[in-house]
């Protein structure tokens, strides 16, 4: 959700000025696999990963034919000596030293490179030098999203045609709850793009019907946590660009009382959300979510320094951890994640590896902080949306997530240099 810097925007505009042929044929390639993105995860909806490797890999051979590899290793280096970035190192190479006490350390290995594999890919596009969006991309990528966002309402409207025609995927509605989440990251940054530099009212015409149909088709599907985001989303965008100071400080609040409180997390839902309020909830499976959460809390509260080792949520229920939890609970150890990442952060990695996550968001608010009022409101907005949906659905590793998270980032990879007029208010 930052951007890079003046000196990166720099040496991009010097290298593309003696741009080979292949190189740039390359440096289309990868675009084209990021416009691509939306479709992909339509289709397949764990595909996010593949299309940002792809992307990677096409960028970085744009890069070797273009430049001295010194010349990306200075760019590199810039990048991860970033405070944000040297937390989120601290976290990963913390996470992998917990794998020593996983009871699987093969699938926690495993665990542990999906989740970093999206972050070399979208770290490799950042320090390629030839990667900065143009309009034209951006009017590409809106297209891209609501093309897949109506072929996504499509399906969920004809019990699922599309996909019963072409013989693939999982009969089930909820396969499009990915989806509808990877199309809400990239919607942000393509709307603010379109909306703040436009050509002509055509580009502010696109940008309103690509929020209005991702929003539809975020209401549409069967993610509770992609509606969660719009509603925190919509607020703070607003809030932000009104009121930045009391905007992020509200941001950063929620942020560390949410990571902290995570182990109580389960009980205290229970204790805030009145049985009236659980029971008109059914169809987010409300009750059954504290459940988890009471449950992955007690494995939290036993292991609180270093975790039960890192990717050991899939089976919480083997490990030895599991005898400390008391009985009621410890059936639900086996429902694959807590369905809240600050939770899986503290009963994986312990006070240590949550420590350093709300380190590195807090060092992230901080960077956002000294943007002009224009560039911190979508991207205030879009970190409040992503901790939204991250607080209450999906296993907070997962590559999918993790590749459009690494996506919306990059496409708000743009000139943020303060314009006349801006100013923190």
């Amino acid at each position: 959700m930052s951007q890079t810097s003046p000196s990166a925007h720099s040496d991009a505009s010097l290298t593309r000025a003696g741009e080979s042929p292949a190189s740039r044929a390359l440096r289309l390639a990868g675009m084209v696999c990021l416009v691509l993105m939306p479709l992909a995860v339509w289709l397949a909806n764990r595909s996010a990963p593949l299309m940002l490797g792809l992307a990677a890999a096409a960028f970085l051979g744009a890069t070797l034919l273009s430049e001295p590899v010194a010349v990306s290793i200075a760019r590199l280096h810039r990048l991860l000596t970033a405070p944000v970035a040297l937390a989120i190192a601290a976290f990963l190479a913390w996470a992998l030293i917990s794998i020593g006490w996983s009871h699987k350390p093969s699938a926690s290995l495993q665990a542990w490179g999906e989740l970093i594999l999206p972050i070399v890919f979208a770290l490799t596009i950042a320090v390629s030098g030839r990667w900065r969006p143009t309009p034209l991309l951006f009017r590409a990528l809106a297209l891209a999203v609501i093309v897949a966002a109506v072929l996504v309402m499509i399906e969920l409207a004809s019990g699922l045609s599309q996909r019963a025609a072409l013989g693939t995927g999982k009969m089930m509605t909820f396969v499009f709850n990915r989806p509808a989440i990877v199309l809400l990251l990239l919607a942000v940054p393509t709307a603010h793009a379109l909306w703040s530099r436009p050509a002509g009212w055509p580009d502010r015409a696109l940008a309103a019907l690509l929020a209005v149909v991702v929003i539809v088709v975020v209401f549409r599907s069967e993610s509770e946590a992609a509606k969660l985001g719009v509603l925190v989303l919509v607020p703070c965008w607003t809030l932000a660009a009104l009121a930045p100071r009391v905007a992020l400080a509200l941001t950063a609040l929620a942020f560390v009382l949410t990571m902290a409180i995570a182990p109580l997390l389960g009980p205290t839902a229970e204790k805030l959300l009145p049985s009236f309020v659980l029971n008109r909830l059914d169809v987010m499976s409300a009750q059954a979510r504290i459940d988890i959460w009471d449950s992955f809390g007690e494995v939290a509260r036993a292991r609180p320094i270093a975790g039960a080792g890192f990717g050991t949520s899939a089976t919480m229920h083997e490990h030895k951890v599991a005898a400390e939890v008391s009985a009621e609970h410890r059936t639900l150890l086996g429902v694959g994640h807590p369905h809240d990442m600050p939770l899986q952060a503290w009963a994986e990695t312990g006070v240590i590896g949550a420590g350093l996550l709300t380190l590195a968001g807090l060092f992230l608010l901080a960077r956002l902080r000294q943007l002009p009022v224009a560039e911190l409101a979508p991207r205030l907005a879009l970190f409040a949306a992503a901790f939204s949906i991250a607080t209450v659905g999906h296993g907070a590793w997962q590559g999918w997530w993790i590749a459009g998270l690494g996506a919306a980032i990059l496409f708000f990879a743009m000139d943020a240099a303060p314009r006349q007029g801006d100013a923190h208010g």
